[in-house]
């Protein structure tokens, strides 16, 4: 008898998506929110009642409450005339001032006193929609009509530009970056891309030309403005095209009203820019400006110092590599850069085959190699000039799990290394501004985060918050499974992350999702309790699929070889032989996994991946959902396959493409793609989808009118179909019928 998925199942499997699954764990902590001149620090944490805000004292060794939660509530309720009780007081930020806590909420800022908890409106400072605002507090600086304008203290506003247009503007990033025309589906306004000196005398900025890129139109079917349908227009670099969006770096001085252009080269700037990238520093003098430069194909990286005053551009640093040189191998993470007070430097590079720092004169002489080791730093977090100390996090040290970040500390003249935590759990930790004392979050995948506060010897002086997962539990949730198999190659360890089945019985066989992001920029199954991908995957596993995550070679964190595995090879889907044979050593291991009914799903590159598999193994992968899938480099964003494929090869761009492959198709496959999707065109899609009706195969698309990238406000539909496929085509069962998913809020 053909199984009937109940809306109970579905609502479970719905509580384990990452926004619902968040209120199922108490003791989570936000991030560290320091006192001003203290080492004391406020954190919001998960409770039973509520959100609870602490104050933690280091010095001490003390933690407590920051005030009487169920008191604020019922003195914010008199004042704003709302509801809000102890469960739903929700605050966006707090502040000590003479004995009163001064709070935002709903966008307004309240003085509540913690003697008698009464709270009076506060004159509102705060920076408005798409303003930076100096560090000093003197100047406000916006974009009007394509030019950067200030507000001075009284109020009065002047252009500081006048010659910006629509195609060649000041302080934005690239159209792409911007999101434009989208990011007004939410009321969103970017901000100015500005870099303020520490003293908030000087910025950094840049006219952004991109007047000989190419264009690329959407066309949204239903607007809610319209009868008609609706054209945006944006420009869009795509590989080996000419015009690519440059960044002309200038110096303004607020006080002077001047604009000083800077002498060096503009920078290729296809992505963000360096200033939204943090790839920008000030000296802390505030008389010289850094940025990154990378070159177009990414195998070049240099250090830019200019002059604040008379703009000289001179390079610092220049380094050179057959593949990408990068100054993280995770993309998203802070570049590992650090200007010290007397003007040395700390460079990361992976010249030596890992990720390590290298320490230099102010004029860009190597002085020397301040790490070293079959190992790789991952962030640094803290150098004490005085004492000649830098304190980092590195991943490779715990040899059950190279992934696994410890927290570490060097003299820069590379001498002294010594580890702050010993263990195997993954680390992840915020220095004090005073630099006395690291808030420490210690988790991994199987095991929730416990927050501590740690001196600088690794010493553990108060306890913040410990993770309780016992709703978590109740609802079917067990800790997923790190597992270890060998690389296609028969040699190479790769790592990964196995969800059982809810309800897991041994004597079953369970079908599998692969649940996959190929990189290269970043991973797939981090080593930590918390990530982008945990809630998708074990909504699936709590619909009764074994899934399982897999980082295979040309993924990042380990060594540059394993991580240039990817480059200039794409269109082999981040290892995807590496999954293939690591799902059947799976399988040995594990009877009760039924390798003969294996899916595989990912999103945007996961969503190329996903297609991929089933198109290059396809007596393997019996079903395949993509969502947003990058299905061909040559039509993607320049930077992406000229830093991680290589500069460009017709042959090699072309055999990356997967519809070269579209004749392979055997299983069942749904391809997803939102209609306005600005990062990765539905186009992209709609190539792949004309190679596979020329081919005369049968597959499933769904197109989402009005959303994006990330399917905002259609999400709900869009996972919901998602669920449906597999569990007809894995488990030859049906989904309840007319099941509705809330959608996720937007942050």
């Amino acid at each position: 008898m053909t199984r009937t998925y109940t809306e109970r199942d579905y609502q479970r499997a719905e509580h384990m998506l990452q926004h619902h699954r968040a209120a199922l764990i108490t003791g989570m902590v936000d991030r560290p929110v320091w006192l001003e001149k203290s080492e004391s620090f406020w954190c919001a944490t998960s409770s039973p009642a509520g959100v609870e805000y602490l104050v933690v004292d280091p010095v001490a060794g003390t933690r407590r409450s920051a005030f009487d939660h169920p008191r604020l509530a019922a003195a914010l309720s008199r004042a704003t005339g709302r509801t809000i009780d102890r469960a739903t007081l929700r605050l966006s930020t707090f502040e000590f001032e003479d004995g009163d806590v001064i709070v935002e909420l709903g966008g307004r800022r309240w003085r509540c006193s913690l003697e008698d908890y009464v709270c009076t409106p506060v004159e509102s400072s705060a920076v408005g929609p798409g303003e930076s605002r100096s560090p000093n507090g003197r100047w406000t600086v916006f974009v009007r009509d394509h030019n950067l304008w200030l507000r001075d203290e009284t109020g009065a506003e002047v252009p500081l530009t006048r010659d910006g247009t629509a195609d060649n503007g000041y302080a934005v990033d690239p159209m792409f970056g911007r999101r434009r025309p989208f990011m007004g589906v939410d009321g969103a306004v970017a901000s100015p891309v500005v870099q303020w000196s520490p003293d908030g005398s000087k910025l950094l900025t840049h006219r952004m030309d991109e007047r000989d890129v190419e264009v690329l139109h959407l066309v949204e079917s239903t607007p809610a403005s319209a009868r008609r349908p609706m054209t945006h227009t944006c420009r869009y670099p795509m590989p080996d095209e000419p015009g690519q969006p440059k960044a002309y770096f200038v110096v303004v001085d607020p006080e002077r009203r001047t604009v000083t252009p800077s002498t060096g080269d503009p920078v290729h700037t296809p992505y963000v820019s360096p200033v939204t990238w943090g790839r920008v520093w000030w000296s802390s003098d505030g008389e010289t400006v850094y940025y990154l430069d990378p070159e177009r194909f990414g195998r070049c990286l240099r250090l830019i110092a200019v002059d604040a005053v008379t703009g000289r551009s001179r390079v610092i640093i220049e380094e050179h590599g057959k593949t990408r040189v990068e100054p993280t191998q995770i993309m998203a993470d802070p570049a590992m850069v650090h200007l010290c007070g007397n003007g040395e430097l700390l460079w990361y590079s992976q010249r030596d085959g890992w990720g390590h720092l290298y320490r230099y004169t102010p004029s860009g002489a190597l002085i020397n190699q301040v790490t070293r080791g079959t190992w790789a730093v991952r962030g640094i977090l803290h150098v004490d000039e005085e004492d000649g100390v830098v304190y980092f996090s590195a991943s490779g040290l715990v040899s059950s799990d190279p992934y696994l970040r410890q927290l570490c500390r060097i003299n820069l003249d590379g001498t002294g290394f010594a580890r702050l935590t010993d263990d195997v759990d993954d680390h992840v930790a915020r220095i004090s501004p005073l630099g006395s004392y690291l808030v420490d979050t210690a988790s991994r995948a199987d095991k929730p985060p416990l927050v501590v506060v740690r001196d600088l010897v690794g010493r553990v002086v108060v306890e913040v918050a410990r993770a309780d997962v016992s709703a978590l539990v109740r609802e079917g949730w067990a800790p997923p499974e790190r597992f270890t198999v060998k690389a296609a190659d028969g040699v190479t360890d790769i790592y990964g992350t196995l969800w059982r089945p809810y309800g897991f019985d041994p004597n079953l066989r369970y079908p599998v999702v692969d649940h996959i992001y190929p990189g290269p920029q970043s991973h797939r199954a981090p080593q930590n309790f918390e990530n982008n991908y945990t809630g998708e995957a074990e909504a699936f596993a709590a619909l009764g699929f074994a899934v399982v995550a897999i980082d295979g070679r040309g993924t990042p964190g380990r060594s540059k070889e394993f991580h240039d595995a990817s480059y200039g090879r794409l269109g082999d889907g981040g290892g995807l032989d590496d999954h293939v044979v690591g799902i059947i050593e799976l399988g040995r291991r594990y009877p009760w996994l039924d390798t003969d009914r294996v899916g595989i799903t990912g999103s945007s590159g996961g969503g190329f991946a996903a297609v991929r598999a089933v198109l290059a193994h396809p007596d393997f992968f019996q079903a395949g959902i993509s969502v947003a899938g990058c299905h061909d480099i040559r039509q993607y964003l320049s930077f992406w396959g000229e830093t991680y494929h290589g500069p460009w090869d017709p042959e090699s761009y072309r055999v990356a493409a997967n519809s070269e492959l579209a004749g392979n198709l055997r299983g069942k496959l749904l391809l997803v793609h939102g209609e306005l999707d600005d990062n990765v065109p539905h186009y992209q899609t709609l190539g792949l989808v004309d190679a596979l009706i020329e081919a005369n195969r049968d597959f499933e698309m769904l197109l989402v009118p009005g959303v994006g990238h990330h399917m905002l406000h259609r999400e709900g539909y869009v996972i919901r179909r998602r669920w449906d496929f597999f569990v007809r085509n894995l488990m030859n069962a049906l989904p309840p019928s007319g099941y509705r998913l809330a959608d996720i809020p937007f942050c």
